[in-house]
């Protein structure tokens, strides 16, 4: 089975995290389409609506049909074919082109329109000022349960037709960032979604242990329950982090009926974790570390060599605790000051960093990694990114 996976702001994460999700190798059937779009060829079964709220870096998830000519007459049938599928009642449709082609959807929408309502089916037509459907315009014209939407992505000179199966649960992702009990800009404001994503790179079952050890308010911790992770330990040094995760992991527990997950939150300093774990006992470590001063006059040189001094001396700490085939997951800031960008390079103390591109894509262009086989995210308006790092034991 093909399919299709519409990707966040930053694809090489997106494909990063889908690639750690399938375990997908140096020959998996994959290609990467535009900027958007992912496609996979996997004899897995898997449930699209329950991966999907799983996947911080996917926008759609669904499945390829046909491979067609740029005939419109052609894509009006098989899409007519494709909505009626399952038809009962009033049917809703929208249509999504994804590809460089002036292609007319107009024309195609139309057509679909007139030839259902020549066949005596109530039908309406979900429209946009864009080519493609936000996944906010399928899930509230609720075109997945009472409908389709139909995506064609052009592919060289054919187009691929798909139907949508599933769209990231952007309602419930926003309750869960700005509706927890502790919000706290020091204590860190990582969005769940990126949690999502490097949960995901961890490569972390849901027996495994992982650790957050500059845990802030706890979204790595909450975002790994609700993934169906069961051990789970947050330090950090601040007392008030400590608090503020503590009362949003009952508040997430209590939200979403969870019970099967155990918690060790402490006040503990992550340049000396040896000293309350058990050496090679952790599978994962996942985290944000302190990134530096947000606001204020700031001495680049610095915040650059206290971090590296900080990050460089937890990492010491992480190899003794990290099982052998252990995963850090860790972000390292870039500042962008003065129109100068500026990394830090801590001591990696050993770890292999890896790069998590499937090695048939990493010749593509449109893919971008650091020299060091990271990958950066952030937004143009921000003063400090976000630098992901895996590490391996």
């Amino acid at each position: 089975m093909k399919y299709f996976f519409i990707l966040g702001n930053n694809p090489a994460l997106s494909i990063a995290e889908i690639s750690a999700v399938f375990s997908l190798g140096d020959n998996s059937k994959v290609e990467f389409l535009g900027q958007e779009v992912f496609l996979l060829e996997t004899e897995n079964n898997f449930n699209p609506a329950e991966l999907i709220k799983k996947l911080g870096g996917v926008i759609k998830i669904g499945a390829i049909s046909n491979e067609l000519n740029f005939d419109n007459q052609k894509i009006v049938t098989e899409s007519e074919k494709l909505i009626t599928i399952d038809y009962e009642g009033k049917i809703k449709f929208g249509v999504s082109f994804y590809g460089h082609n002036k292609f007319n959807l107009k024309i195609v929408g139309m057509e679909i329109k007139k030839r259902l309502r020549e066949k005596n089916i109530s039908v309406r037509w979900v429209v946009s000022r864009e080519k493609v459907l936000s996944s906010v315009v399928v899930e509230q014209n609720k075109l997945i349960s009472q409908g389709a939407e139909i995506v064609l992505i052009q592919k060289d000179n054919h187009v691929l037709m798909g139907k949508t199966l599933a769209v990231q649960p952007f309602k419930e992702l926003s309750f869960r960032d700005f509706g927890r009990p502790a919000r706290d800009d020091f204590s860190g404001m990582l969005p769940p979604k990126l949690a999502q994503i490097m949960i995901n790179l961890s490569g972390a079952k849901n027996d495994d242990t992982i650790l957050d050890p500059f845990c802030g308010s706890g979204t790595i911790l909450t975002e790994a329950m609700l993934m169906g992770c069961k051990n789970l330990i947050g330090f950090d040094i601040s007392p008030k982090a400590i608090e503020d995760t503590k009362k949003n992991i009952e508040w997430i527990k209590n939200k979403f009926n969870i019970q099967h997950s155990t918690f060790n939150i402490q006040i503990k300093d992550a340049t000396a974790l040896s000293e309350s774990l058990k050496p090679s006992s952790i599978n994962a470590i996942v985290t944000e570390p302190y990134l530096g001063p947000q606001r204020g006059k700031k001495n680049i040189g610095e915040i650059i060599t206290e971090l590296e001094k900080l990050y460089s001396n937890s990492l010491a700490e992480f190899k003794k605790i990290l099982k052998p085939g252990g995963r850090i997951i860790m972000i390292w800031p870039v500042f962008h000051v003065s129109q100068a960008t500026h990394s830090i390079r801590p001591n990696i103390n050993g770890f292999k960093i890896i790069n998590p591109i499937p090695e048939n894509l990493r010749q593509s262009k449109k893919i971008s990694l650091t020299e060091r086989n990271t990958i950066i995210y952030g937004r143009e308006q921000q003063k400090v990114w976000r630098e992901i790092i895996i590490l391996e034991k």
